[in-house]
């Protein structure tokens, strides 16, 4: 093998698929990274069995073959190289020598043959979005993933498609974030995306109209975004009915501008960070919301001017949930939609139903 490249081109795509890579394995190969130079293009791949991604670029491929060099090694090497022509040459004994101007590294490689393939998909049946849309629906959605293991269906994303509407749905027994995008002529399917995955797609896709192709086999999902290919492993199970979950009455509907209820939040959720619990309390009512916390250290008050339709109410958050859907929403008015003091508030959009968040209350013991 010998290739030559620009070594921003080549680091590009090392920083991809390094994001596949196992960093802590007892099977030393799942640390490196499968390069394939042939037909003036090189390929390369990563995976930790879990999660695999390919992809590839235009280079001057002088030899054709392949070798596995260790990710992050080879990462870093790159990385210090000056912005000019690399070259990669395989030598005997697995042995890869990395020039550019002055700069010689030579690296031990393993045999590519004992890397493990990547599971072969059929990408006939598929649904295509932008890359913009998937980033947003992951983005408002993925924070709300459970983050332990001891329900592990909750530490993904629903992927589901009914009726020609694709709905991202996350929950973690504390809030529900629910992010819906109509699709065309879409079969109906229902699976489970690790939230690993999607984070790391989230990083890979560009806020671009270009399209991400997304294929699904029983056990695997394959998001193709051109010159590079995500593999992952679906999770098991079955998830929440969240339907059920989310209330479809109210008896109080508080309009307010989401960046005012933010920063008082913000300035609330100080004390409350400081007292250990992160307790903030609505006293919602007049055209008003109230919002106070203490701690040892002090008490604080905010006043943000809100439109009601219903009875007055208060209640307590955890500020950390609120703040979480704050910063993501995208929308300069919301919606509060409560029933009791014990009973989940809804969040909505003022000029779009395309999102839906729900959020516990925090019990309060009445003096």
């Amino acid at each position: 093998m010998f290739f030559t490249c620009e070594k921003n081109i080549l680091q590009e795509a090392i920083n991809i698929v390094q994001k596949a890579a196992s960093s802590k394995t007892t099977y030393p190969i799942l640390e490196g990274i499968l390069i394939k130079a042939i037909d003036n293009k090189v390929y390369f791949t990563a995976t930790d069995l879990d999660i695999g991604i390919e992809t590839f670029i235009d280079a001057n491929v002088i030899k054709p073959g392949s070798i596995v060099l260790n990710s992050k090694l080879f990462g870093e090497f790159i990385r210090m190289l000056p912005n000019d022509i690399v070259s990669l040459e395989l030598l005997d004994n697995n042995f890869v020598k990395i020039t550019c101007q002055k700069s010689e590294f030579m690296i031990l490689g393993n045999n590519p043959e004992e890397f493990p393939k990547l599971p072969a998909i059929n990408e006939n049946s598929l649904y295509e979005i932008s890359q913009d849309i998937l980033r947003l629906m992951i983005k408002q959605t993925i924070f709300a993933i459970a983050q332990d293991e001891t329900r592990p269906i909750l530490t993904g994303v629903l992927f589901e498609v009914k009726d020609n509407v694709l709905s991202f749905v996350a929950l973690d027994g504390y809030r529900l974030s629910l992010k819906k995008v109509e699709l065309e002529n879409a079969s109906n399917i229902n699976a489970v995306i690790p939230g690993k995955t999607l984070n790391e797609i989230s990083k890979i896709i560009e806020p671009s109209e270009d399209k991400v192709r997304i294929t699904f086999t029983p056990n695997h999902i394959l998001f193709n975004l051109g010159n590079t290919k995500v593999i992952s492993r679906l999770l098991d199970g079955e998830f929440v009915n969240y339907r059920q979950i989310i209330p479809q009455e109210h008896k109080l509907k508080v309009k307010v501008n989401r960046n005012l209820l933010l920063d008082s939040i913000e300035r609330a959720s100080l004390l409350a960070r400081e007292g250990k619990t992160n307790l903030i309390k609505f006293n919602i009512g007049s055209d008003k919301m109230i919002i106070t916390s203490d701690s040892q250290y002090g008490k604080v008050q905010e006043e943000v001017t809100a439109m009601l339709e219903g009875d007055s109410l208060k209640i307590a958050f955890n500020s950390k949930y609120f703040l979480d859907v704050l910063r993501i929403i995208d929308s300069e008015e919301i919606y509060l939609e409560f029933t009791t003091n014990v009973s989940p508030c809804v969040v909505r959009k003022v000029d779009s139903d395309d999102y839906i968040y729900l959020v516990l209350p925090v019990r309060l013991i009445e003096n």
